[in-house]
């Protein structure tokens, strides 16, 4: 319940056939001689030889729903615990360990996300919404369902400010390793949650991503996390994302129709 409390929030992607292109066929998809989408194929390549990411992606949905259903959306094992696959769990700190521990034990009731704030770049990464990358020269950019947020990731040389005003989703440059895109964020606002279980993230924190496009229909990113302040040591997770066909972003805007806050409860 405690999940479903932060979730229960916004608008619930329709299906109704034909509304904002929702069953509209993607283009430059390959396929099978049977028309078959081919997602085993290889990944596409920009004009400079670059894997483009660009394309409609889902999270993976390794968590699956209750017998009674999911209340909402399906989340993944990520969502819940940014560290449910690191042998251990993350190295918090004491007091970041204790911190998360009350926050689980109040029913997250002060997670950002219920009271429909902006979330960092890991937990968007994680939200069980879509996201669009779009990929041209100099600059990535990700639409986000959530809020109808945006990001922006910088491939012209650019290095990160010194002084930043501190973001939600921090700023980042990214610089090619081959065919990984290495991204160096930071300037984060302090305070930000990395996932349910309320794993905290301080201004202090330097979020390395590489992207890779193994095939045409995933995703692969690899994020370290490297905040000494609430951490003993820097850990890393791999994030896998799908590509989303015949379909598009639907605006998905959390003060919408929100009821969620009264009824919160916890410690």
């Amino acid at each position: 319940m405690g999940v479903a409390a932060v979730l229960v929030v916004g608008s619930v992607r329709p299906t109704a056939s034909g509304s904002q292109w929702l069953n509209y066929p993607t283009g430059g998809v390959p396929r099978t001689a049977t028309g078959q989408p081919r997602l085993d194929a290889p990944a596409p390549r920009t004009s400079d030889g670059k894997p483009d990411f660009s394309g409609l992606w889902d999270i993976e949905h390794n968590r699956g729903c209750p017998p009674d259903g999911c209340a909402d959306m399906n989340v993944g094992y990520e969502f819940v615990n940014i560290g449910w696959s690191l042998k251990g769990g993350l190295p918090y700190l004491p007091w970041a360990a204790a911190l998360a521990k009350k926050r689980t034990e109040d029913l997250r009731k002060e997670d950002p996300t219920s009271f429909c704030l902006p979330i960092g770049l890991v937990r968007l990464h994680t939200m069980a919404l879509l996201k669009k990358i779009v990929q041209v020269p100099g600059l990535l950019v990700i639409l986000n369902e959530h809020n109808a947020s945006y990001r922006q990731i910088f491939t012209d040389g650019r290095p990160l400010p010194d002084d930043p005003n501190p973001s939600w989703v921090g700023y980042s440059s990214g610089t090619w390793e081959g065919d990984t895109l290495v991204v160096q964020s930071a300037g984060f606002r302090d305070g930000l949650w990395l996932d349910a279980n309320g794993s905290p993230l301080t201004d202090a924190a330097r979020i390395t991503e590489r992207f890779r496009r193994p095939r045409f229909g995933k995703l692969e990113i690899d994020v370290t996390v490297d905040d000494l302040k609430a951490y003993s040591a820097p850990w890393t997770v791999r994030l896998n994302q799908f590509i989303a066909l015949d379909t598009d972003l639907i605006d998905y805007i959390c003060n919408e129709n929100e009821q969620d806050i009264p009824h919160l409860v916890g410690k």
